[in-house]
């Protein structure tokens, strides 16, 4: 294994605020790894020993209910972190990660990462900084789950998708992310017969197109319409 290099973290959220010399630091005790698809980087229930962050490549998090349904709290792409909830925290880690795409995937031990914030207030600041951003998020996911209509929720997620995994071409934006009808309604929360019956509906309104599970956005305004 190596250290990541000093550019790939200043890409990362976490990180891009901080002066060169902090960079330097923290990219001696960065560890890069490289995982195929399929790889399982952590379960559910493991000790919480390390934080991540994606270089390239793509990995789902998700948790498994009693009854074996799965379901996917988020897709994270180049930039993203995960795992940070372990971050100065005795725990286990609350759900699971696995890799959907060939990934390049960056690992900062807890005690390692403690071990530097405690002589650097500048790190531990902008760490807290990314962390509340991320914990607004989910209290947002969270209220939505409870009051939200659920075709406003899969409109926002398309949008989303489109936004972080998107690519322009002459018919529209084409969501470049493999995802079956059940893995987005995991995602959202609800059956894969409302997503079905969502896309259907946005479809013959002209928002999207389907093919496969090749989804293209052809008129963002009018998909935007279901969230406003």
């Amino acid at each position: 294994m190596k250290n990541m290099n000093i550019e790939i973290l200043k890409g990362i959220p976490v990180f891009s605020q901080l002066k060169q010399q902090d960079i330097e630091k923290i990219s001696k005790i960065s560890i890069e790894r490289s995982l195929k698809k399929g790889t399982i980087i952590f379960m559910e229930g493991d000790p919480g020993e390390a934080f991540y962050f994606i270089k390239s490549g793509k990995v789902k998090v998700y948790k498994t209910t009693l009854d074996g349904r799965e379901h996917i709290f988020t897709i994270l792409s180049a930039g993203g972190v995960f795992a940070e909830v372990a971050l100065f925290n005795d725990i286990a880690y609350p759900a699971s990660a696995e890799v959907i795409e060939d990934a390049e995937i960056g690992m900062i031990k807890n005690k390692d990462l403690e071990d530097l914030i405690r002589t650097n207030a500048e790190i531990a600041l902008e760490i807290i900084k990314v962390f509340s951003k991320k914990l607004f998020n989910s209290q947002q996911k969270v209220k939505e789950l409870a009051l939200g209509d659920t075709y406003m929720r899969i409109a926002k997620n398309l949008i989303t998708f489109g936004k972080e995994h998107g690519t322009k071409t002459p018919d529209g934006v084409e969501i470049k992310l493999n995802i079956s009808r059940q893995e987005l309604a995991n995602m959202i929360g609800t059956a894969r017969e409302t997503v079905s019956r969502a896309l259907s509906q946005f479809k013959k309104e002209g928002a999207i197109d389907i093919e496969g599970k090749k989804i293209t956005i052809k008129n963002m305004e009018k998909l935007k319409d279901w969230i406003q």
